[in-house]
């Protein structure tokens, strides 16, 4: 499989935008794809609008290492973007970095770093980096927010050690390609109704200052690997999907269809009724950014507690909240919600929910044993009921029971990415 990883030193190095710029830039040349490293909702979309391709979530903590080489399987050069810093990953060793998953995949790393403040002292880091894990291959570096023609002369005569990557680029410092972001990432990529345009300028930037003919595309044909599928949680789902509730895994969804599911969208903003279906499922998103028309829309409200009569309903972190009595926005008013679930929950008082979780179930749809992540700013003033979920960290150390469940309702604040690896 050709392709590369693209990684930094640590977040904030611009990785995200030399990524899109570079998947444009390929794309405009022939059929790429591309992937992203960790459990990341918003990065794929941008990458599936750059490339015009499905992108995957390859999380090297929650998926075994067959599972993540099926997913990532196929004829095209793969390009995946990294996720916090190489060596960065679960507590207390960094397991499931993106080195590891550059190490699962045996794809070359392209090293991005922020040069902004920084000239002669590149070369020892640079050093460190390739030096630190002898089993990882880097292909090249990209110097980006370079300040001057003459900043990016002194970088290149930094690095000319033989025993370190070429320089393969120096993105100069843009200002007019940042992107908003909000607290759990960048905006959504439909969001932007400049998108394509957007990356257009993003794709110009890499065709002027990065030698695209010397990136690692060469490829051959990829057997498609059938390992580690999921069979459906019912034979007919039907799935909350818009701008509130845009959080759900493409490769659960993709699952479930060749296995011969139904997945049946619906879009709870637009008001619509909830689908006859075995079982409804309410993604993560951003509700509370929306939460006066959802409390306005009864069509979806009414359909949803009648559903709860003959269908499993599930939630998961903003669906959970939806599936509550009330959603108390930032501004400090609350919107009266579902009521499925006996909870109410608040942003008017935020505070990080962060990491992995290994999560077991004895009931619901999700009934096993899997691995998650939770992500979110909410508070709960009020739970009660039955936990869905016993829970640990990502190091095996016990949590709080999560989640709620009651009758055929059910959720909780945690994401689920895959069963649990054997």
């Amino acid at each position: 499989m050709g392709g590369f990883v693209i990684a930094a030193p640590a977040s904030g190095s611009g990785k995200t935008t030399v990524a899109l710029a570079l998947m444009r830039a390929l794309a405009r040349r022939g059929s790429i794809r591309a992937a992203k490293s960790g459990p990341d909702y918003i990065d794929p979309r941008f990458h599936e609008a750059a490339c015009g391709a499905p992108t995957h979530n390859l999380d090297a903590w929650a998926k075994a290492p067959d599972r993540i080489r099926a997913l990532a399987a196929g004829p095209e050069p793969l390009i995946v973007e990294g996720a916090m810093g190489l060596f960065d990953g679960a507590a207390p060793h960094g397991a499931g970095s993106t080195a590891d998953l550059a190490a699962i995949l045996n794809l070359p790393i392209l090293l991005v770093i922020d040069a902004a403040r920084m000239a002669q002292s590149v070369a020892p880091l640079v050093a460190g980096f390739v030096r630190h894990r002898p089993d990882l291959r880097f292909r090249g570096i990209i110097l980006n927010n370079v300040g001057s023609d003459r900043h990016a002369e002194m970088l290149r005569s930094a690095l000319t050690d033989p025993d370190l990557p070429p320089v393969l680029g120096t993105i100069p410092r843009q200002s007019d390609i940042t992107h908003p972001s909000r607290h759990l990432g960048l905006v959504q990529a439909a969001e932007r109704p400049d998108l394509q345009d957007w990356l257009e300028r993003l794709a110009d930037l890499a065709e002027a200052h990065v030698a695209l003919d010397q990136l690692p595309l060469a490829h051959g044909h990829t057997r498609t690997l059938e390992t580690g599928r999921l069979d459906p949680p019912a034979q007919h789902i039907a799935i909350a999907s818009d701008a509130a509730f845009a959080f759900a895994y493409p490769h659960l969804l993709a699952d479930w269809r060749q296995a011969g599911g139904q997945v049946t969208p619906f879009s709870p903003l637009a008001d619509d009724p909830v689908p006859q279906a075995d079982l409804v499922i309410l993604p993560g998103g951003y509700p509370e950014l929306h939460a006066a028309k959802l409390s306005q829309n009864q069509v979806f409200l009414t359909s949803l507690r009648a559903r709860a009569d003959m269908a499993q309903i599930y939630g998961e972190c903003g669906g959970y909240m939806v599936l509550g009595h009330t959603l108390t926005d930032a501004t400090g008013t609350a919107y009266p919600m579902a009521g499925l679930l006996d909870l109410e929950t608040s942003f008017a008082t935020r505070k990080l929910h962060l990491g992995y979780r290994q999560l077991h179930a004895d009931h619901g749809p999700f009934a096993g044993d899997w691995r998650g992540h939770e992500f979110h700013y909410a508070t709960t003033t009020r739970a009660v009921g039955d936990p869905l979920f016993t829970a640990r960290d990502a190091a095996g150390t016990a949590l709080p029971p999560m989640g709620l469940r009651r009758g055929r309702v059910c959720g909780s604040f945690a994401h689920v990415i895959d069963r649990a690896i054997c």
